[in-house]
This record gives C-alpha cells, structure tokens and sequence, in this order.
C-alpha cells in the first residue's frame, strides 16, 4: 500500500525518469551500456522512492497504560531537557531518527484531546543533530488523555526532508495508533514526558509506530 502523501512525487518521479530515458534513447540510441546503467539507476530511484511512500497496514491495540512509538526509526536520545515551548519545564525526551529507508507515516502515540499545536519555520539540519528539535522547521503537538497525561511531540524536518505533513488542530480528538501525518524523507520525531514516566526503550532500540511501548502511562494520571 502507498502512502496517498507519496502520489504527486511518484508521479512527477515516474514522468521525469521517462522523459529522460526517452531523450537519452533518441539522441544517444548508439552509446549501449550508458543506456543501460541509466536504465538501471531509472529503476533503482523509482523502487527507493516507492519503499519511502510504503504504508503498510498495522494492527494497533489501544492501551491506555501505556504510550505507543509515534513513528519507525531507532532510539537515538534519551535524557532531561528544559522544554520552554510549551510545558515550560524539565522533562524526559525521547528521539526517534527516521531514515530514509523507515516508513515515514506518524500515529497517534496515546488518545485523547490535541491541547497544542502549532507550526515552526526553520532550518534543514541533519536530524540527528542536536540542536534540529529547536532549530529545524517542525511541528510541535501535545496530546492529553482523559486521566490528565499530557505528552508532547515534535515532527522535524531533517537534511533531506522538506516537508511535514499534520492533519490535526486544537481541539481535535486523537485515538492511539491512528494516522495523523507524514515527514518526506529523513527525519525526526522527539517525544515530551512527565519526568518520573517510567520509558521502557534505551538508545539503538528499533521502534515501530503503532506497535513498540515507548512509555508507560503513570497509574496516579
């Protein structure tokens, strides 16, 4: 299954790559093996920007104890921040880098109510740099569940990534494991808990969205 955020880009993709084939074939028809090596790359970038689009469909259960990974991609941050955007205090961060081969769908970690949401323009940093959740242009979205656990997220837009996808506002009800938007290419999601919330992954940890415990929802919530 394709992600319908990939149509335009397979599109354009497929009809450039025929454009290109067609011109080297009619003006270059005598030179064999270039044809063939472009052949080759033609198909090679049209199955990677395929697999990039893929949207597999997954059987989420919901649980309310617990907070599901918002994204694919490995654990590469764990550890106290200052958030000053919207909490406004210490907090536990999670990172997840998506590269460019994870599926880059995002899912409702927990349900509940969008208490925030807002857009940032920004830089193009590589998303493993630390200072891309601040920096780079992203969205930032938290979510509270019935109990009063509140998380916040951010979706970051990496070297290659250049576009971030959110369909949801305040106000808005959010249901775990649900879709609610894409990152084009390399990114980045970090994630905002209490501190105290007990985080059941480590660094180098693969997660998958919808499916892996990134957190367990604290029992006095």
């Amino acid at each position: 299954m394709i992600h319908k955020e990939g149509y335009i880009t397979i599109l354009i993709v497929v009809l450039v790559l025929v454009v290109i084939n067609i011109l080297y074939y009619h003006f270059f028809s005598e030179h064999k093996w270039p044809g063939y090596i472009l052949q080759a790359a033609s198909v090679f970038l049209l199955v990677l920007v395929l697999q990039f689009f893929r949207n597999p469909d997954r059987k989420v259960v919901e649980n309310e104890f617990v907070v599901l990974s918002p994204a694919d991609g490995e654990i590469v941050a764990i550890e106290e921040v200052q958030e000053d955007e919207y909490f406004k205090d210490k907090r536990f961060q999670v990172s997840i880098f998506m590269s460019v081969w994870n599926v880059h769908s995002n899912r409702w970690p927990i349900s509940g109510k969008v208490t925030y949401f807002k857009y940032h323009e920004g830089k193009y940093l590589l998303a493993a740099h630390p200072k891309s959740s601040s920096e780079n242009e992203h969205t930032s979205i938290a979510v509270k569940n019935d109990n009063g656990f509140e998380i916040m997220f951010r979706q970051i837009a990496g070297f290659v990534a250049r576009r971030i996808v959110a369909h949801t506002s305040e106000g808005d009800s959010a249901k775990q494991g649900d879709q609610f938007g894409f990152i084009k290419f390399g990114s980045r999601v970090d994630m905002f808990f209490p501190i105290g919330t007990k985080i059941r992954v480590k660094n180098g940890d693969k997660v998958y969205g919808g499916l892996n415990i990134i957190a367990d929802v604290p029992k006095n919530q």
